[in-house]
């Protein structure tokens, strides 16, 4: 493969994934995604704005904080032209995210210290839901891990006694 000299206005998908550290089908994904967007050549050929290039690091690592691609391509549709962003959206974004990342860091604190002794759906804890879960009131609020969220207390409908234990449990 060719790789893309310093001056070089566009990439070509494999320049730009070599580049970015990301497969061709991760930045095509992205494009059927509106993440990023390619122009095409005489010959059918995606061309990258070499501005790609920031704008691919700036999904990764909002990826990899947790930010669903969702919100990501939101944050992007809202900056002016389309363009990449820069060190001021950043920063304007991570203070826009901040309390859901704390919120997120706490969640996987809570999970780290209590995975082994419970999940919150009984599955790993047969022999303590009766008293964590009694009647199975966690499960008439849907399906999956419930004594494990960051707000345990508030969604619990338990007897009092039953939700100071989860609480108890998960903090």
């Amino acid at each position: 493969m060719q790789t893309a000299t310093w001056q070089a206005k566009e990439l070509t998908p494999g320049q730009l994934a070599q580049r970015a550290g990301v497969s061709v089908s991760a930045l095509h994904f992205y494009e059927r995604e509106g993440l990023i967007t390619a122009r095409r050549t005489s010959g059918n050929q995606r061309r990258y704005p070499r501005e790609t290039l920031r704008r691919v690091a700036f999904i990764r690592i909002s990826q990899r904080v947790g930010i669903p691609l969702a919100e990501i391509r939101h944050a992007l549709d809202n900056l002016p032209d389309g363009r990449t962003p820069t060190r001021r959206d950043w920063e304007a974004l991570s203070t826009a995210w901040q309390a859901d990342l704390d919120e997120r860091i706490e969640q996987l604190i809570r999970l780290r210290d209590n995975l082994t002794g419970c999940i919150g759906c009984g599955c790993l804890s047969l022999g303590t839901c009766k008293l964590v879960n009694a009647h199975d009131h966690l499960g008439d609020q849907g399906p999956g891990a419930r004594v494990l969220d960051v707000h345990p207390v508030e969604a619990c409908h338990q007897p009092e006694q039953a939700c100071a234990i989860a609480s108890a449990e998960t903090s």
